[in-house]
């Protein structure tokens, strides 16, 4: 039975998927089939809504993506490069927003002429948990608004009040900055995903949870991809190319619908979502440096045609991982995709509850 059922919900996702290679992290068909499956790890107290609308959040699950080319914030969300600030356990950078732009963030006086002083330099690498109380308000009440952007501007007079030993008495205006965003910024984004759906379930805003819903599943998944966690996201810098999509688009598409097992057992309640959000990166960037050096051996010893076949998408005929390479290199891995992606849907239908209790169990109309 268990079988039949696995069978019948992934023939539900296959349908009308498109080309998984054109998506982002996962693809397209395995972002809609792990919102689709984490539906059913939901109690039956709040199952009723979201099983009714499965089909928008499979379909809805992939726009994110769309949006990275629609907006210039969009694609900080998918991933953080972790490696970029040193190495494990990261204890220099921050697990709070608002500590991470009091950490990062610089700012600099523009002076009538044009001329540029740097008044508050970023306390990069010096992060020891704890963030001037001053420091902290001015980001509460000034940075945190606009969540982030690439400049703000401050009034002279505010930033004095706030620092009094800063000379802005000679500034037409305040610039402020930061270089950690760029970087990427999955954990955090994750977090406010996780309160923005609270929110909208406490409104009982039904538009609004639903596609919250879906683009959460998104993150949540993305952050499950150990090479969203490195600046070798796609062997770029080990001379192999093009393994970002063989991870996360290649080997489901081969494995998943005849022999992975997508039930994964009933969501749970996330105590402490922050944290929870921060294990999933970590987790996923000790595996990083195992899928690259996996597929790196593979590549050295397997035969050099065997490698790489011509495949029709589309209409289109696409070079790609042959099916041999293919499994040959998820069994090196031991199963590691199937486990992330177990582990997503898990993860996804845990937000989705823990996020529908926070905002007060409402019951919507079917």
């Amino acid at each position: 039975m268990k079988f039949i059922i696995t069978l019948c919900l992934l023939g539900l996702c296959f349908s009308g998927s498109g080309d998984v290679s054109s998506g982002g992290a996962w693809g397209f068909y395995a972002h809609r089939l792990i919102n689709r499956m984490a539906v059913f790890t939901l109690p039956s107290s709040m199952i009723g809504l979201f099983k009714f609308n499965i089909d928008f959040l499979s379909d809805h699950a992939v726009d994110p993506d769309k949006r990275r080319y629609a907006s210039r914030h969009e694609a900080v969300r998918h991933y953080i490069d972790l490696d970029h600030w040193g190495s494990p356990p990261f204890d220099n950078v921050p697990r709070r927003w608002i500590d991470m732009l009091a950490t990062y963030v610089q700012l600099s006086c523009v002076k009538d002429n044009g001329d540029t002083v740097l008044l508050h330099a970023p306390l990069i690498n010096t992060f020891t948990g704890e963030v001037p109380d001053t420091l902290k308000t001015f980001v509460v009440r000034h940075l945190l608004p606009e969540y982030y952007e690439d400049v703000w501007s401050f009034d002279p007079d505010s930033v004095q009040r706030y620092f009094p030993s800063y000379d802005c008495v000679s500034c037409k205006t305040i610039l402020g900055t930061e270089d950690f965003t760029k970087h990427g910024i999955v954990p955090y984004h994750l977090y406010f995903m996780q309160q923005r759906l609270t929110d909208a379930f406490a409104r009982k805003d039904l538009t609004a949870v639903l596609q919250l819903s879906a683009d959460f599943g998104h993150y949540i998944s993305d952050a499950h991809v150990p090479l969203h966690t490195t600046k070798n996201y796609n062997g770029q810098l080990s001379g192999q190319e093009g393994i970002h999509a063989f991870w996360e688009s290649r080997i489901p598409e081969l494995l998943a619908e005849k022999d992975w097992d997508f039930l994964v057992g009933q969501a749970i309640y996330l105590d402490d979502p922050r944290t929870y959000y921060w294990d999933i990166v970590l987790k996923s960037h000790r595996l990083a440096q195992e899928v690259l050096q996996i597929e790196k051996e593979l590549s050295q010893t397997f035969p050099d045609d065997e490698q790489y076949c011509f495949e029709e998408r589309l209409n289109v005929l696409a070079r790609t991982q042959c099916p041999d390479y293919a499994m040959a290199y998820d069994q090196k891995m031991n199963g590691m995709v199937e486990t992330r992606m177990q582990d997503a849907i898990h993860a996804v239908g845990s937000a989705w509850f823990t996020a529908w209790v926070d905002g007060g169990q409402p019951q919507f109309q079917d």
